[in-house]
């Protein structure tokens, strides 16, 4: 739980830069680029519209390439998708500091996006979403229905934590990409390559089942 608050926090930071930077677009929250590209369309404004619907085919191969990765990489595909997800955001500013393509900097951004939700996947189907997080508000709600009613009293938490680590991720992303603008995402390149040491020691040192007491 810990990792995926960090990434998620991670995911909240490169949206907000990518989103300041790109004058009100998203590159992890494709719902909103796809409600954008649509009235884009109906505006009949082309470049607003290919900008959202390009996000969305980044993501889109971010999430089919991690995957495949992930099929390639098979003992130690977390790291490896980790690694994809660090290089991937590192590439995007050194491009942008050296003036190559501008538009290549956002998608590649899109692209490490869609990649950190394949992070936590079990059986062929992502088991923790770490950039959006309507389908957590959801389940927190559900949650906390049940604890009103009688249920268990702490499962909402864990999805209370991914928002507000995500929410808090945006806030720092927009404040240091007003401060340091597309080179605030080294920091978030910075969180992704502490997320594969910590991934590395956690394989190194599982933790161990409690002891069994014995009862003479």
């Amino acid at each position: 739980m810990i990792l995926a608050c960090v990434l998620s926090s991670a995911a909240g930071f490169v949206d907000a830069v990518g989103f300041i930077h790109l004058g009100g677009y998203f590159v992890s929250f494709m719902s909103g680029n796809s409600t954008r590209g649509g009235t884009a369309l109906a505006e009949g404004n082309w470049t607003g519209f290919a900008t959202a619907f390009g996000l969305v085919a980044a993501f889109l191969f971010g999430v089919v390439s991690a995957a495949i990765l992930r099929r390639l990489v098979p003992s130690r595909k977390r790291m490896a998708v980790l690694l994809y997800v660090s290089a991937s955001l590192a590439t995007a500013v050194v491009l942008f500091d050296l003036g190559v393509a501008g538009w290549l900097a956002p998608a590649l951004m899109a692209v490490a996006m869609g990649a950190e939700n394949v992070i936590f996947e079990r059986d062929g189907e992502v088991s923790i979403g770490l950039t959006y997080m309507t389908g957590t508000l959801v389940k927190m709600g559900q949650h906390i229905a049940n604890a009103l009613t009688g249920g268990d009293k702490t499962l909402w938490r864990r999805y209370a934590l991914l928002w507000l680590s995500l929410t808090v991720g945006s806030i720092i992303g927009g404040v240091a990409y007003l401060a340091l603008d597309l080179n605030a995402l080294w920091v978030a390149v910075a969180v992704l390559v502490g997320g594969v040491l910590f991934n590395d020691w956690i394989r190194r040192n599982p933790p161990r089942p409690p002891a069994r007491r014995v009862i003479l």
